[in-house]
């Protein structure tokens, strides 16, 4: 793993931290502090011992605050102070984000028009089972991904990027893809046609359809001017069990593996191009907008 992955990696980061200030606040709890409070007794009983004698002397003994001395010998390192602040909180998000909810950024417009460039959605980690954080290894089974979840998953071209898209087809499930309109194991998916959608980013009108997938029905959007084909798919693992066309293309999607497409159907660089996402590239399902700066009305659950 480079440097740069290991910046990048969040994750990662978290876990080094929490790990690092959990040893210094349990050595601070269970050690140094036993340490500094034999320290302050001893000082003090050495301050006691030595005022009595001069006192026996007939010397004049100094005044020395003694809660002064203590509390400066009991305070402890800077190093150690801030560890031991940090800990509780760098331990609670690394939870949170570990094993019930993580934060993401819309990169991209490939799944207009449900999310938006700059929507901030939270991710169901648990949804799809529990696993180790940084390793992603699922450990208790939970749901499986079904037709028509928004999925967050590691890119498998390169699993340090976090990609976003639609689950289309499910262990076993033939997905044919013709003339832009998804058939699944032989069935035709409804379609509804709304009106043209206009994207303000890119200043131009697409196609607005609504697509009923297994259930769940959403949006999607097509650009005329785009071809039907594939063009120039990679040759990815299990590339054997796609077939593709100039109408588009086939796959069998192989078992512990889901086949992902953007709703923006030819604006989104997804399974179709670089294959199926296996089930320990899975993040979790993506359920609610909590915060989209430049528009504040895009804060709630989309499908």
């Amino acid at each position: 793993m480079s440097f740069q992955s290991i910046l990048g990696n969040f994750a990662l980061i978290l876990f080094v931290l929490t790990i690092g200030t959990g040893i210094v606040w349990f050595l601070d709890m269970f050690v140094l502090s036993k340490q500094r409070r034999a320290a302050a007794d001893k000082a003090l009983a050495e301050l006691g011992t030595r005022q009595a004698r001069l006192a026996s002397e007939g010397i004049k003994v100094d005044q020395v605050d003694r809660a002064e001395l203590e509390a400066k010998i009991l305070r402890q390192p800077v190093w150690v102070e801030y560890s031991g602040s940090f800990f509780p909180v760098i331990a609670l998000v690394f939870f949170l984000r570990s094993f019930l909810y993580e934060p993401f950024k819309i990169p991209s417009s490939s799944m207009l028009p449900t999310l938006y460039v700059g929507d901030l959605i939270l991710v169901n980690k648990f949804e799809y089972g529990i696993r180790l954080p940084v390793i992603n290894k699922k450990v208790i089974e939970l749901n499986n991904p079904k037709r028509g979840d928004v999925m967050v998953f590691k890119y498998p071209v390169d699993p340090t990027v976090d990609y976003i898209k639609r689950v289309v087809g499910v262990p076993g499930d033939k997905v044919v893809y013709r003339n832009k309109r998804l058939l699944i194991n032989g069935q035709p998916l409804s379609y509804q046609t709304m009106p043209d959608f206009l994207d303000e980013e890119h200043l131009n009108y697409s196609r607005q359809l609504t697509e009923n997938l297994n259930g769940v029905s959403h949006r999607i959007l097509n650009d005329d001017r785009a071809p039907a084909f594939v063009n120039d798919p990679f040759n990815f693992p299990k590339r054997e069990n796609c077939s593709y066309d100039n109408e588009g293309f086939s796959c069998v999607v192989p078992e512990g593996h889901y086949f992902m497409m953007g709703d923006n159907r030819d604006n989104s660089l997804d399974s179709r191009y670089w294959g199926f996402v296996p089930d320990q590239n899975i993040v979790g399902k993506a359920f609610f907008i909590w915060m989209n700066l430049g528009n504040i009305k895009r804060i709630g659950s989309f499908h």
